[in-house]
């Protein structure tokens, strides 16, 4: 695992720090928290890690750090401070000279956000020209630089080539080419190996974390896989239903996970040599009729009833380690512990 010393993050100011926020979207239904109440920090040249079953507001989370929520989403509370700079203050033509530059995005599918009747140069150009006004021969060599970064074999000839001309694993090359291209502060990696085979994505990720390493940068990775944020991260936030409900420095939390949200999905990873996995029972709440309470209580084997009276808040229990739960306990952590992905 790469991590950097916890007494060295101490030390450095945080590059983006999310205070309360939320954000949601109108149905016929009501109003659906799609994002509600989330705190997150990440510091400069750390690796941050957001996991959580799907729905629970990994992404909205992201695309609200750009402001591109899809409408009729809209952000309606909170401060989202990028290296000193409230970007929801921020006028849209500021958000643009930050987008692709100073932040830059890794979507989920590369196929669908490629434009299929653009060259990959022309792609990747387009951000060079449009951030950094340059010519386009200058923008073009950088391209070709930035291809030859992220191991596309014979770059400066496959430049003029069409995203249906590379395989899966090579477009999301070309993805994270088109997100590095201007050197930004961070990168969003929203489930950056989606649909990728386990050999392509182990490329993938030993990839970014060259680059990382190499540059300096902050990332902020969104996925599923708990196996990639114990590869990748130094700080792991878990999401359920919009909210943060556990965070810690990547170790702490795998080794001694404290909500029972965070064991249960701990619990759930295939163990060598078993066939047999632990589910979660039950589903996550409707995100429009959110309960009164904490908002796994139906699926928590430890309810209590104080639990269903108000939602908890985000405490630290340990020092650098904050849960949201009124029962939390640390030795609930040890069922999990042995199946950790973290030795």
């Amino acid at each position: 695992m790469r991590s950097c010393p916890p007494t060295l993050l101490a030390q450095m100011a945080p590059l983006l720090e999310i205070r309360n926020l939320a954000t949601v979207f109108p149905t016929e239904a009501g109003l659906a928290r799609a994002v509600d109440d989330v705190n997150l920090k990440i510091e400069k040249g750390s690796v941050l890690g957001i996991v959580g079953e799907s729905g629970c507001g990994k992404s909205i989370t992201a695309l609200s750090i750009l402001r591109l929520v899809p409408p009729p989403g809209k952000i309606v509370r909170g401060e989202i401070i990028f290296d000193g700079t409230n970007l929801l203050t921020l006028k849209e033509q500021q958000m643009q000279s930050i987008r692709g530059n100073r932040i830059a995005l890794i979507p989920q599918d590369p196929m669908t956000s490629l434009n299929p009747v653009y060259t990959i140069g022309d792609q990747i150009m387009e951000a060079i020209e449009l951030h950094q006004k340059v010519s386009r021969k200058v923008a073009r060599q950088r391209a070709i630089e930035v291809l030859n970064k992220v191991r596309i074999p014979e770059a400066a000839s496959r430049i003029d080539e069409y995203p249906h001309q590379f395989s899966g694993g090579m477009r999301q090359r070309v993805m994270i080419a088109m997100a590095l291209a201007c050197e930004p502060q961070l990168l969003i990696a929203d489930e950056p190996t989606t649909a990728l085979d386990v050999t392509v994505q182990a490329q993938i990720l030993e990839l970014l974390r060259q680059i990382q390493k190499e540059q300096g940068m902050s990332i902020v990775l969104i996925t599923h896989d708990l196996g990639v944020v114990a590869e990748m991260c130094d700080m792991v936030a878990v999401m359920y239903a919009g909210s943060v409900v556990e965070s810690a420095p990547v170790h702490k939390l795998f080794n001694d996970p404290m909500h029972p949200y965070t064991i249960g999905l701990l619990n759930s990873i295939p163990r060598p040599g078993s066939a047999r996995l632990t589910p979660i029972d039950g589903q996550p709440p409707n995100l429009v009729r959110l309960p009164q309470g904490c908002r796994f209580a139906d699926r928590c084997p430890l309810v209590e009833e104080r639990s269903r009276q108000a939602v908890p808040p985000l405490e630290e229990k340990k020092p650098g380690h904050f849960v949201r739960c009124v029962v939390v306990e640390s030795q609930m952590g040890a069922a999990a512990v042995s199946n950790s992905p973290v030795k």
